[in-house]
């Protein structure tokens, strides 16, 4: 099944980023040679998608715009069609998702993080699309992950046993820390939604941290009955803290100039 839209929530204020940025929207920092939000745009189209709606404030919208509209379209990404969308408030993900809803309309989309990109050659979307039943139920991209994660992610209940990569999800919880974790695997920044998250967005309420979490509507789907799980044997690399931007910078640079980056390395190495 072919999914033709994208959502990207960008809007973030980059907090654990400081003081970069300040004057840099999270999004836009710089990884390798591209901003971090340009991976995530270029997944989406890899995966079919011809409209990105990437949601960004007040301050990051014309920039997001200018880098993918100057000077034409950047190589690849020709025929895709970036719309921004401004969260004029910080009031979490799921509000940030939301925004996007008068865009999306009733169509199945994908939801890429920004901060958080794959590795090469290890693409995530298709299999998202594959375990959807033609987009009647949203899927979500899971990692196994060990216990000093269980507070830094959303951890699912799972409903079923992992069955040719694919579970049946009963609920999520927000970081609940490995003592009231109901399972390892926790999400790695990677949806494919039914438009059904919208009408659960709008009449969710604020939840940890005062923010309407988007882990909360996937709560909702899983009581319902709507939500699976792909796992993927790998995790996704966060670029949205100093040590996570580096490693990304160091493993995507490796991947991309090859022998001449590593010789480099290895030439520093002990």
């Amino acid at each position: 099944m072919s999914i033709g839209v994208a959502v990207i929530p960008a809007a973030g204020r980059g907090t654990r980023m400081r003081p970069a940025t300040r004057v840099v929207p999270k999004a836009l920092l710089t990884v390798v040679d591209r901003p971090a939000i340009q991976y995530a745009v270029e997944e989406a189209a890899r995966a079919g998608a011809k409209e990105a709606v990437v949601v960004v404030d007040l301050d990051a919208g014309h920039l997001v715009a200018q880098h993918f509209s100057l000077e034409g379209a950047l190589p690849g990404l020709e025929d895709l069609q970036l719309r921004p969308v401004v969260q004029e408030e910080a009031l979490g993900l799921g509000h940030a998702v939301n925004e996007a809803a008068h865009m999306v309309g009733d169509r199945p989309f994908f939801c890429l993080l920004a901060d958080m990109i794959v590795r090469p050659g290890h693409d995530v979307l298709d299999g998202l699309a594959a375990g959807s039943d033609d987009g009647s139920v949203s899927v979500m991209c899971l990692c196994e992950l060990s216990d000093e994660f269980l507070d830094r992610y959303g951890i699912v209940i799972p409903a079923s046993e992992v069955e040719g990569g694919y579970l049946e999800i009963a609920g999520a919880v927000e970081k609940p820390g490995a003592a009231a974790a109901p399972s390892r695997l926790g999400f790695v920044g990677r949806y494919l939604f039914t438009p059904e998250v919208f009408e659960i967005l709008e009449k969710t309420t604020p939840g940890q941290g005062g923010e309407i979490q988007l882990t909360d509507a996937i709560d909702e789907l899983g009581r319902r009955g709507r939500l699976r799980g792909f796992v993927t044997e790998g995790d996704l690399l966060d670029v949205g803290t100093p040590i996570g931007l580096l490693e990304a910078s160091v493993e995507l640079g490796e991947n991309q100039f090859g022998d001449e980056f590593k010789s480099w390395l290895q030439g520093r190495r002990p």
